[in-house]
């Protein structure tokens, strides 16, 4: 019985794979986001919502997370969208946002641990898929990733 093989992955798979991962990234940008927002309404509707742990180094009042949360949370939406639209900028600050958030969740680990390492590794992953995505790639699928014809 002669073994099947399957041909090498072409430029364009890779290409094709690179574009799924990056719109799976903005859909994650967008979900984290909506996750934000809702932290950050539940920590301004009830301040005795998120129970604060004792003596941990960085001390935030609860309704300043509320509105950081809140922020956050739209300008990932924002971001994610323009992710999923081809815009290079928003994958330039999609890089920048995944890091701002997984850094504002790691200060928030006293209030709500579980729910905050799950948004740090949902924003690692994001970091990695919007990094391993190239111009190359995005110029052809048609993306708006480099200089437009003249």
């Amino acid at each position: 019985m002669s073994e099947k093989t399957q041909p090498p992955a072409t430029e364009e798979r890779r290409a094709e794979w690179a574009l799924g991962v990056v719109l799976f990234a903005g859909i994650l940008l967008i979900t984290v986001g909506i996750f934000q927002l809702i932290a950050g309404i539940a920590a301004l509707a009830e301040h005795r919502f998120y129970a604060v742990t004792a003596s941990y180094a960085f001390s935030v009042d609860v309704t300043a997370w509320g509105w950081i949360h809140i922020g956050l949370g739209l300008l990932l939406v924002l971001t994610g969208w323009g992710i999923m639209t081809g815009r290079l900028w928003a994958r330039i600050v999609g890089v920048g946002m995944a890091v701002l958030s997984a850094v504002a969740n790691f200060l928030f680990i006293p209030y709500y641990p579980v729910w905050s390492v799950l948004i740090i590794a949902l924003d690692v992953f994001v970091i990695w898929a919007l990094c391993v995505y190239g111009q190359r790639e995005a110029m052809r699928l048609g993306m708006r990733a480099g200089p437009r014809p003249r």
